[in-house]
C-alpha cells in the first residue's frame, strides 16, 4: 500500500482548491493508498484582510474515509513550517503532492519542499492550478522560480499551464507524458486534466420550476457562480446579459458568490488596519489596473436596468446548496479574462450543465463550440451577447456535456498518480 500526503488546504478552507485537496485525497484513498492531508492553519500573509475559513458548509468532506488530516503550516510561522518537514518524515510517504495556486505561496512551499528533499525519500510532486498569476506582481516571478525549482514533477491540467511552465523554465529539460511509464532523468511533467468535482451530486427529486418560482426566476437561467473577482469577467457577463435582456423577457441572470474582498466586518478596528496595510503593499507590487479594490460589478444591474431579471445570492455557499443554484440554471456562463482550469467548469460538467465562455486559456481545450458548449470573444460583450443568444437558439444537448466528463474522472487521475 503507498503512502500518499497531499499538501493544501484542508476542509476547513473556502474555495475551489479546498474542495480540490479533499477530493484528490479520496480519489487516491479509493485506488487503494494510504492519504493524509497536510494542511495550512493560514495559507497568507496575516494583513489580507479577508476570511478563509468555509462556516457555512455542514457536512464532513471525509466522512466514510480513512483520510487523516493535519492543520499544521502558517504561512506566518516559519516554525511551522519546519514542523511540516517534521511531520510529513514521519508518514515517510512513497509520494508527497503540493497544490500549487498562488505565487505568494512560493517561499512557505519551496522552503517545505526543498527541506523534505533532504530528509525523505519521497516523490515531490507540485499539482499546478495555475503559474503565471491573474494578478502579477513585481515579486511574482522570483516566488514562482524559487518554489518551482523544487520538486521532482508536475502535473499540468492544461496546455496553458505547460506552456507558462516552459516560459519559467525555457532551459529546463523536461518529458511531458499523459501517464507515469516514460519517467527519464528529464524532469517529468505530467499532462492531465482538472477532474469534474464527485462531491456535488444532483438531487433526483430536486424540483427546478418550483425553486425557479421561489427565487423569481424566468424560463432560462444563465449562471455565474464563485466568487466574486474581476478576472471572472462578471461585469461583462452583466453587460451582456443586459443587451440580451432588452430583447427577451423570459431570461434570467442568477449570480451567486462572494464578493472575494468583502467578508470582514469594515467596522472593526482590525480590519481597518488590515485594508491600510495591504492596500500600501498592493500599490507597491501591484500593477494598478490589477488592483480589485473599487471592483463593484453588481453596481451595473442598477445601472442597466436589469433588477428584475437578475437574482443576486452574494454571499459564500455551503457545499449542501451547491446543487440547487446547479440543477436550477439552463447554462454557466465563464466569461472569464483569463483562465486556468475552473473548479466552476468542473461543477458544472457533475450536473451535465452546458458551459459558455470566452477563448480564454484552457476553454478551447475542453468546451467545443457547438458541441459541448458555446465559446466567445474575450473582452467583446457583442460576442457574449451573440453567444448568449445561439445557447437559447440551438441548446446544448445534456449528454454531450456528459460525454465530456467521461475523460475527466478522478479514478483516472489516481491512477495515474499511482502509476496504475
Amino acid at each position: 500500500m503507498k503512502k500518499i500526503v497531499v499538501f493544501g488546504p484542508g476542509p476547513q478552507f473556502k474555495g475551489g482548491i479546498a474542495n480540490y485537496t479533499s477530493s484528490l485525497a479520496k480519489a487516491l484513498e479509493k485506488q487503494g493508498a494510504q492519504v493524509y492531508i497536510v494542511s495550512w492553519t493560514q495559507q497568507y500573509p496575516s494583513i489580507i484582510p479577508r476570511d478563509f475559513i468555509d462556516r457555512s458548509s455542514k457536512k464532513n468532506l471525509l466522512e466514510e474515509t480513512n483520510i487523516k488530516v493535519e492543520y499544521i503550516t502558517n504561512y506566518n510561522n516559519p516554525f511551522s513550517w519546519k514542523e511540516t518537514v517534521n511531520t510529513i518524515s514521519r508518514i515517510n510517504p512513497d509520494i508527497t503532492i503540493f497544490q500549487w495556486a498562488i505565487a505568494i505561496q512560493g517561499l512557505p512551499m519551496g522552503w517545505v519542499a526543498n527541506k523534505l528533499k533532504q530528509v525523505c525519500k519521497c516523490e515531490i510532486i507540485f499539482d499546478l492550478h495555475v503559474v503565471a498569476q491573474k494578478e502579477g506582481s513585481s515579486i511574482d516571478n522570483a516566488m514562482i522560480r524559487y518554489a518551482l525549482s523544487k520538486p521532482h514533477t508536475f502535473i499540468v491540467h492544461s496546455l496553458k499551464t505547460l506552456d507558462e511552465l516552459k516560459k519559467i523554465f525555457p532551459n529546463q529539460k523536461s518529458e511531458v507524458t499523459d501517464h507515469r511509464s516514460q519517467i527519464t532523468d528529464n524532469k517529468l511533467v505530467i499532462k492531465l486534466y482538472h477532474p469534474v468535482y464527485d462531491m456535488f451530486t444532483p438531487d433526483p427529486s430536486f424540483d427546478k420550476e418550483k425553486v425557479k418560482q421561489e427565487l423569481g426566476l424566468r424560463k432560462h437561467v444563465f449562471l455565474f457562480f464563485g466568487f466574486i473577482r474581476k478576472y471572472k469577467g462578471l461585469h461583462n457577463v452583466i453587460r451582456s446579459f443586459a443587451k440580451l435582456a432588452k430583447e427577451r423577457d423570459d431570461v434570467s441572470l442568477l449570480i451567486v458568490g462572494e464578493s472575494f474582498w468583502n467578508t470582514l466586518d469594515t467596522n472593526k478596528l482590525s480590519t481597518k488596519i488590515k485594508k491600510s496595510l495591504f492596500g500600501l503593499i498592493k500599490k507597491l507590487l501591484l500593477r494598478r489596473n490589477d488592483d480589485e479594490s473599487n471592483y463593484r460589478p453588481l453596481d451595473l444591474i442598477e445601472t442597466l436596468g436589469i433588477r428584475d431579471q437578475v437574482v443576486v445570492i452574494n454571499r459564500y455557499v455551503g457545499n449542501e446548496e451547491v446543487h440547487k443554484y446547479f440543477q436550477v440554471a439552463d447554462c454557466n456562463v465563464l466569461f472569464y479574462l483569463v483562465a486556468t482550469p475552473s473548479g466552476v467548469e468542473s461543477i458544472a460538467y457533475n450536473f451535465k450543465l452546458p458551459s459558455i465562455a470566452t477563448k480564454v486559456g484552457h476553454f478551447p481545450e475542453t468546451i467545443k463550440h457547438g458541441f459541448n458548449g458555446y465559446l466567445a470573444e474575450p473582452e467583446d460583450i457583442e460576442s457574449m451577447y451573440e453567444v448568449m443568444k445561439e445557447f437559447l437558439c440551438s441548446p446544448i444537448p445534456r449528454e454531450r456535456v456528459e460525454e465530456q466528463t467521461k475523460k475527466m474522472s478522478w479514478e483516472n487521475y489516481a491512477k495515474t498518480i499511482l502509476n496504475f
